[in-house]
């Protein structure tokens, strides 16, 4: 029969393993992005939106119809669609 402190050194050992495994994957997630390689990562091809006039449209129309000075965070127009 195993006697007890053994069985709990070895849970702390598994715990202690387990939150060195979890902080080295959260810590490869980050990375410093070096400027002159930032234009690769924005390419146009990563946006979520496919057509730019398209999203263009959906913002004016958004804009538009929100009518407040500021709703989208930016400075907008009384509503009538003449920004």
């Amino acid at each position: 029969m195993t006697p007890r402190p053994a069985r709990g050194r070895l849970r702390l050992a598994v715990a202690a393993l387990a939150l060195a495994a979890a902080a080295s994957s959260l810590g490869a997630g980050c990375a410093v992005v070096p400027q002159n390689r930032r234009k690769r990562l924005a390419d146009p091809m990563m946006q979520l939106e496919t057509d730019a006039l398209d999203a263009y449209r959906r913002q004016k129309l958004y804009s538009t119809r929100e009518g407040a000075a500021g709703g989208d965070g930016a400075p907008a127009g009384g509503g009538c669609g003449c920004q």
